[in-house]
């Protein structure tokens, strides 16, 4: 009987979508080759709610795209399943260029930890463009008496299981990145999931957690409080932005990058010449003196490139993610 019923409920869903979906796909037939792109509206699949970091990121694209090719983006709001959902909508959508989703780089980790997804990233869909670049900030609680990354990790090691980080949720990008320090440091910090950042800065303020992962823009307040402390920075790279901070990776944690990156992809069988239309248009719109200032307040960096840089960048983001999940034998799922 269980098992009617889930097959019951799962023809009712796909049934729902169908028909939601059905005047979309009425008017998307494939474009023919050589054929003028784009000649109606395009579709900006973001897999997150309205107001999050992607759907400013989103909105940002999309007013560019539209007065590039002088057609309206409009951007749909597909959250849910942790970004899933859109994505999903996006391989199955008709491969004309009329269906785009924007990804961040937890997409890529769910890609490496997550074996139900409905799709394969690198199989089922392309790669356009990678929008944007942002870093986080390693902090600790302002009573923690450790004021460097190498002082934490001797800290955490003479006090093993006393120093809990905080993420906005398991398997997210905040969560592996302390998972990776825990790895490369030889540390065990305990995990404490959160529903959101936010929450996360909140208990870190109260002592109920000692470290977590943030961005910029949401943690430079605090420091200059001196309620909470960074530590480190866990690009690859030192950043203008937080210049009296050094890396991960350079204060004794060789090989640690975490990059909250956002991209546009879409369905894997679009045609090349327009991918490139839109990787063209998505680059010089990051480029606006506007856009730069807008994503640099939230404190992103825009990068632009490439659909084989894009695609090289998430390949790349989705073997380093499974290895650590291997090797530190992570259960997330």
């Amino acid at each position: 009987m269980s098992s009617v019923l889930l097959t019951l409920r799962s023809l009712s869903a796909a049934v729902a979508a169908l028909s939601m979906s059905a005047a979309h796909v009425a008017i998307h037939a494939a474009a023919p080759a050589g054929e003028k792109y784009p000649t109606k509206p395009v579709r900006l699949i973001v897999p997150f709610v309205a107001g999050a970091g992607t759907d400013i990121t989103g909105r940002t694209i999309a007013q560019k795209l539209t007065e590039r090719f002088d057609q309206q983006v409009v951007v749909d709001n597909r959250p849910g399943a942790a970004g899933a959902i859109g994505v999903d909508l996006t391989a199955q959508a008709v491969p004309d260029g009329y269906t785009l989703c924007l990804i961040s780089a937890s997409h890529a980790v769910n890609s490496a930890t997550n074996p139900k997804l409905p799709y394969d990233l690198m199989r089922d869909l392309q790669p356009i463009a990678q929008a944007t670049s942002l870093f986080y900030v390693m902090y600790v609680n302002g009573t923690v008496p450790v004021k460097s990354v190498q002082e934490l990790v001797v800290y955490a090691k003479s006090n093993p299981g006393k120093l809990n980080f905080g993420s906005s949720g398991t398997g997210g990008l905040q969560h592996l990145a302390g998972e990776m320090f825990n790895h490369l440091g030889g540390v065990k910090m305990v995990h404490v999931p959160y529903k959101g950042g936010a929450a996360v800065i909140t208990d870190a303020l109260s002592g109920n957690i000692q470290v977590g992962f943030g961005t910029l823009l949401s943690l430079r307040v605090h420091f200059k409080s001196g309620r909470l402390r960074g530590l480190g920075v866990s690009s690859d790279t030192r950043q203008p932005s937080a210049p009296e901070l050094p890396t991960i990776a350079e204060s004794g944690l060789k090989g640690y990058d975490v990059d909250q990156w956002y991209g546009v992809i879409t369905a894997v069988k679009v045609p090349r010449r327009i991918v490139d239309q839109l990787a063209a248009g998505i680059a010089e719109g990051l480029k606006a003196p506007d856009v730069a200032k807008r994503l640099q307040a939230e404190g992103s960096t825009p990068v632009g490139g490439t659909p084989d840089a894009f695609g090289a960048l998430i390949k790349t983001e989705i073997g380093k993610w499974r290895k650590l999940v291997k090797e530190a034998g992570l259960q997330l799922h």
